[in-house]
């Protein structure tokens, strides 16, 4: 499609004219009007980038604002270059802000006559929209960091969007502090880079950094620049504001937070390591890999076990997005076309299940002003289409065929299997013990299932009690949109498992995202003569159906033992009981304190972070 790049500045200034519309016009609308302009818009933002998605192919479409082309081979203007992956993931965020709009259509108490708010949420979340697009569409080192920021200020808003209540703000205060420090290491790696090669876009960089021998001004800018993108991706331990935002961000601000902003922090490190630092003059292989498969490692272990811990249920979803997020790092460390795929398709899995999940605990929010899983015990029976969709969706976080999820986890673990085995049992464990926290709430909740849970002093912000309802009327008939749309975001998850057409272009655009040459002559207008990466084969196989199977079976028993295990009387029994208790004692309770809600234990644990990265890549062979 010939007009294909002028679509490349749409995809941002279109969300961001929406967001000025609503925020001034729109403000002396009615709630109703304004949900349906913002709706409107969304739709619109949807397709264009389905257009966009679809002319860029299985190729790159690059744009230059304004006309400003490189001079001499220097680039003077800001360049915008869509593949696959960075379309599609601006695509995905383009889907969930349409359905986080329609689950919010009347969600918050303002009511119709109330004049000068009808378009605040809305506008923020087109605002949030045009960050992430941007972010995922940029050519640009410096203009990624520019989406970034604006993509974190929305998501402060949106977070304390409730800001008259303490704990809405407090968290997001959290959240600010956490980014802004990511942001100023952001910006200090980009002025690295800048002094070094005198180039803002990516692909320039890559090339004045492999002209020059490797040193360590280049690997503390990659450390800086990674840690920014780190702490957006929620990686351990860059992971603390995390929990304390979901925790009190409203719901539909939920469903994009774990659905789509996180997965664009890992998306930011590997754009930036494979454009400018996987060269001769960049950050070895090897030390990348192994560095990221550890933390992948780690993150993944300590979103498992924060998650089973759990009962607040919006804490619970929080940490299972760190655990997943961390098998997304493993499958995308391996630096393969095939590791690549599977971390795609995972989180496109992943985004449907996590936001629908989320949707739903929304709906115990809206019914009862609760989330805590021990008070909601047996309250949820009538809620019997929820239930089903709940348990729906924990089995597509144990990556049960034919869930996206497992069709992800299925390529990764393949991609892994000949380069890093030893992650192979991760990637059975995590998500089965993720998964089997949610069933098991959801079946104390929505069934009533197992012994009624003793009440335990814990504060608020561990079980979920003593919510403010997000609506006026928490008793209230349940609005059908709150149901229709987590319903459609699981379908959307059902069919990136089932529809060959999606994982072969998720294939495709994995081995053009793996070809830092090819990026580079698309940018600078030249033929490409290097040979494209082999494309990898993105299909079901026998293992990987039946691991993904065995993943949800044992997500069932565990959730199994959780609920009836306590009432098991006998010898045997009260063992089992004695040792998780002192595993607890030992190894989670330490790890819980770690979380401490104070920030600067967060920043604390952030600096660390930023120092261990900085050994690693100014100091490696």
């Amino acid at each position: 499609m010939t007009h294909a790049p002028a679509l490349l500045p749409l995809a941002v200034v279109w969300p961001l004219l929406g967001a000025v519309l609503l925020a001034g016009p729109g403000r002396w609308l009615p709630r109703t009007a304004a949900d349906a302009l913002a709706t409107a818009w969304a739709t619109g933002q949807l397709a264009l980038l389905a257009v966009l998605w679809t002319a860029t192919g299985d190729g790159r479409t690059i744009g230059w604002v304004a006309g400003w082309t490189p001079v001499d081979g220097h680039g003077v203007g800001i360049v915008l270059a869509a593949d696959g992956i960075g379309a599609g993931l601006a695509l995905l965020a383009a889907a969930l802000v349409l359905a986080a709009l329609a689950y919010a259509w009347r969600y918050f108490d303002e009511p119709e006559t109330e004049r000068g708010h009808g378009g605040a949420f809305p506008a923020l979340l087109l605002l949030f929209e045009a960050g992430m697009c941007g972010f995922a569409l940029t050519g640009d080192l410096f203009d990624a960091f520019v989406f970034f920021e604006l993509m974190a200020v929305a998501a402060y808003a949106l977070t304390a969007y409730r800001v008259e209540e303490p704990r809405p703000l407090q968290g997001a205060l959290a959240f600010a502090l956490t980014g802004s420090v990511a942001g100023y290491c952001a910006l200090l790696g980009i002025g690295l880079l800048y002094a070094l090669t005198g180039e803002l876009a990516l692909a320039r960089i890559g090339e004045e950094l492999d002209a020059r021998p490797a040193g360590p001004a280049a690997g503390a800018a990659f450390a800086l620049i990674a840690t920014a993108m780190l702490v957006k991706a929620a990686a351990v331990p860059f992971h603390f504001w995390l929990p304390d935002a979901h925790a009190e961000a409203p719901s539909p601000v939920c469903m994009l937070l774990s659905g789509v902003m996180v997965e664009l922090g890992l998306y930011g490190l590997l754009r930036v390591y494979w454009t400018v630092c996987s060269g001769p003059g960049g950050i070895p292989a090897p030390t990348f890999r192994t560095t990221f498969l550890v933390l992948g490692a780690l993150t993944a272990l300590t979103g498992a076990v924060l998650c089973w811990q759990q009962r607040h249920l919006k804490r619970m979803l929080a940490h299972s997005t760190v655990g997943h997020l961390g098998l997304f790092l493993c499958a995308a460390a391996l630096l393969t076309p095939e590791g690549t795929a599977g971390a795609a398709l995972y989180v496109l899995g992943h985004a449907g299940a996590k936001a629908a999940l989320f949707a739903l605990v929304g709906v115990l929010l809206d019914r009862f002003g609760s989330v805590d899983e021990h008070g909601l015990h047996g309250r949820g029976r009538d809620l019997a289409a929820a239930g089903a969709l709940t348990v729906a969706g924990a089995l597509a976080l144990a990556g049960l065929p034919p869930f996206g999820t497992g069709l992800g986890k299925a390529v990764a673990e393949h991609a892994a299997a000949p380069e890093a085995p030893w992650v192979l049992p991760l990637f059975l464990l995590v998500p089965a013990v993720t998964a089997a926290a949610v069933l098991r709430a959801a079946l104390r909740v929505f069934a009533g299932a197992g012994t009624a849970p003793r009440q335990r002093h814990a504060g608020p912000e561990t079980t979920g009690g003593g919510e403010e309802p997000e609506v006026r009327d928490p008793g209230r008939r349940v609005p059908r949109t709150m149901l229709a749309v987590p319903a459609l975001l699981l379908a959307a998850s059902l069919a990136v498992g089932l529809l060959p057409g999606i994982a072969d272009r998720v294939a495709g655009a994995s081995a053009r995202f793996c070809d830092p040459a090819g990026y580079a002559a698309a940018v600078a207008g030249r033929p490409d003569t290097a040979p494209l990466p082999p494309v990898p084969e993105a299909h079901w196989t026998v293992p990987g159906a039946l691991l993904g199977l065995a993943g949800a079976l044992l997500a069932a028993a565990l959730a199994a033992a959780a609920l009836w295990g306590p009432a098991l009387k006998g010898p045997a029994a009260a063992a089992v009981r004695a040792a998780a208790d002192r595993l607890t004692g030992f190894a989670v309770v330490p790890l819980r304190r770690l979380h401490s809600g104070h920030v600067g234990d967060y920043l604390a644990w952030l600096a660390a972070g930023l120092a261990a990265l900085m050994a690693v890549f100014t100091l490696r062979a």
